[in-house]
This record gives structure tokens, C-alpha cells and sequence, in this order.
């Protein structure tokens, strides 16, 4: 009876030890979330965003794009925070369009619009 108890005294010791170990690897599936979260979804969200802001710095006067109304025209006068875009012709006068530098989503190659 003396060892029994003994036994079960050692055992119930040897039981937290154990308990902490576990508790670590119950938290190890969500920490593999969050790291997978992290290169599927954050960093490639910081890569757009990075490439995005640098495209909006370097507009100048003569880039052809697209804005996010869907404008297409080129640009004829860049300031800090807005863009003059001219959309059309009409009897010889630009008809030019004033936007945000941040409406505009895509730089098109020099020549894809041809009737300005």
C-alpha cells in the first residue's frame, strides 16, 4: 500500500512538468497561423502598397494613364497632389480633367492613346 501511494505521489509531480510542455504546443497552431497569415497575405499586401506609392511618385507630364473613374487620357500638368489630365480634343482645345494623383491606378506604355 506504502508503494502504491508512493507511486501515485511521484507520478501527480511529474504531472505539471508535462502540462507546461503541453500547454506551449496547443499555442504552436495558432503561432503557424499567424506566420502563414503573415506571407500569404500581409507581405504581399506591403509589396503592393510599396509598388503602388512609387508608380504615384514617379507620374510626370506625358505619362499615359488610367485613373479609377476608368479615365483615359495623358498627362499634361503635374502638381504636389493633383494631375491634369487631358482626355480629348475638341476644334483644336484640349479638354483636359483635374484628378488626384492617388485616383490614378494604371501607367500605360508611351503610345496606346493615339487620338489625343
Amino acid at each position: 500500500m506504502l508503494t502504491s501511494n508512493l507511486s501515485a505521489l511521484v507520478l501527480a509531480q511529474a504531472a505539471p512538468a508535462g502540462g507546461a510542455l503541453g500547454g506551449l504546443t496547443s499555442f504552436l497552431p495558432i503561432i503557424l497561423m499567424f506566420v502563414v497569415l503573415y506571407f500569404l497575405m500581409i507581405r504581399p499586401q506591403m509589396k503592393r502598397q510599396k509598388e503602388t506609392k512609387a508608380m504615384i511618385d514617379a507620374l510626370a507630364k506625358g505619362d499615359e494613364v488610367i485613373t479609377a473613374g476608368g479615365i483615359l487620357g495623358k498627362i499634361s500638368k503635374v502638381t504636389d497632389n493633383y494631375l491634369t489630365v487631358e482626355v480629348a480634343n475638341l476644334a483644336d482645345k484640349p479638354v483636359e480633367v483635374l484628378v488626384q494623383r492617388v485616383a490614378v491606378t494604371t501607367v500605360l506604355p508611351k503610345g496606346t492613346v493615339k487620338s489625343l
